[in-house]
């Protein structure tokens, strides 16, 4: 299964200044799979080491002293490490946070030696007390499979091509292909497990049982690492996500997770989905300016899931509403379609926020920063009507609209359509 991520391990690899790594993402996005990959092809020898199922790595950080820990990972790994031909992967890392600290020494002491680390979020940032090695590391982002990962998963390397190389008027007669196709990404999503599945058998309700599995196991991860007195707040602010999302005005309401529900009492358990990489926060912004984070308002956000097929399985969207009929593009008040451009952009590393204007219906779905300012708007059809966006452009016109939509890919006088299929390719090149 390609990964784009894989690259920026190449990146990594070969970086004069390479520090120790942090391989980032929520559990289950293919943390493990990706650094055995990459250490397998990439380099003679690889050293792996679950950190959850070894007892002599848990009490190995007495000290530091890198000498020590090097030949202390040889024996465990049954691997002879050798500095620049053999990398050295720590894996389910939170379960030992001494081992995080420790980073510090090899980037300080041991530069020569190829280590990364991985391991949920939930546990990697939430260590209270660990001597976490600020400034002393490399990380990389690992989100679900985008749409383009999904296509090569199922073996239209062509389709991606023409995204890819930029060729955007040229998808314009295979739209049909692409908007199959992402019917199919709105059900199956992008956990890799649930690809996998779904790319050998083609099986929409083995599909959904692993989707089920995985929320299951988030649960799971949440009775192990919250603790009892937010827990409960945690799992309500997780359940009231979809609903949040159908509603028209997305933004989200403590008082639809709980009646008279205030933010002092949930926001630390927003807080504690965010750093595990299982939601994303989209702030709202008062002004369409830059810099936008000098306009942002903290009491009012999004928040959307990090996977579109766990959104499904969230609500039991079944297979035939995706599949057969246009009800994921056109019902649920545009849930799923702002959902999947807030995905593909966030896979990017890219930072979204929306605008909306008090005492008014004027709202953006989004706003992206680059060298310009693109006000973005998201429709679920072809519906080419865009007057916020059109107002918003008559009041500065040095901004860079842009619209994803169903309809095709069309630089207009003042505004660019693009089809949603072309989303990350399209910000991909701003």
């Amino acid at each position: 299964m390609k990964r784009l991520a894989y690259d920026q391990l190449l990146n990594w690899k070969n970086k004069p200044d390479r520090k120790p790594l942090i391989l980032n993402g929520a559990r289950q996005t293919g943390k493990t799979w990706l650094l055995k990959e990459f250490g397998s092809r990439e380099y003679e020898k690889l050293a792996y080491i679950n950190c959850d199922e070894s007892t002599e790595i848990k009490n190995a950080f007495t000290d530091y002293k890198t000498d020590r820990l090097i030949r202390l990972f040889s024996v465990l790994s049954d691997t002879a490490i050798e500095p620049g031909n053999t990398l050295i992967v720590l894996d389910e890392i939170q379960t030992v946070p001494a081992a995080l600290t420790a980073l510090k020494y090899f980037c300080e002491k041991a530069k020569d030696y190829h280590i990364a680390v991985a391991g949920s979020l939930l546990g990697i940032g939430l260590h209270e007390g660990t001597g976490f090695p600020v400034g002393k590391i490399d990380e990389i982002n690992l989100y679900p499979l985008s749409f383009s990962e999904f296509l090569t998963a199922l073996g239209k390397e062509q389709l991606v091509d023409y995204m890819l190389e930029q060729r955007f008027e040229e998808t314009v007669p295979l739209a049909s292909m692409y908007i199959d196709h992402l019917r199919q990404y709105y059900y199956v999503g992008g956990m890799p497990a649930v690809v996998q599945k779904y790319v050998e058998k083609q099986d929409f309700k083995a599909v959904r049982a692993i989707q089920n599995q995985i929320l299951s196991d988030y649960r799971k991860d949440f009775s192990k690492h919250i603790p009892d007195d937010i827990l409960p707040k945690v799992n309500l602010v997780w359940d009231s996500i979809p609903s949040q999302l159908a509603r028209e005005n997305k933004k989200f309401v403590y008082g639809a997770v709980k009646k008279g529900g205030r933010a002092k009492e949930f926001e630390k358990a927003i807080q504690w989905l965010s750093d595990a990489g299982l939601i994303h926060k989209v702030m709202r912004v008062n002004k369409v300016e830059k810099p936008l984070k000098f306009y942002e308002d903290i009491s009012s956000f999004k928040l959307f899931m990090i996977d579109i097929g766990l959104l499904g399985a969230m609500t039991a969207v079944s297979a035939k509403d995706v599949i057969a009929k246009d009800s994921a593009f056109t019902e649920y008040k545009g849930a799923f379609t702002e959902q999947f451009v807030l995905q593909e952009i966030a896979g990017l590393n890219k930072q979204l926020y929306y605008f909306s204007k008090e005492n008014s219906t004027l709202e953006l779905d989004f706003l992206l920063q680059e060298d310009e300012l693109y006000p973005i708007e998201v429709k679920a059809e072809e519906n080419l009507r865009s007057k916020s966006l059109k107002t918003i452009y008559d009041n500065d016109n040095s901004l860079q609209p842009v619209r994803f939509s169903m309809a095709g890919y069309k630089e207009q006088e003042w505004l660019t359509n693009v089809p949603l299929y072309l989303v990350q390719a399209w910000v991909n090149t701003r």
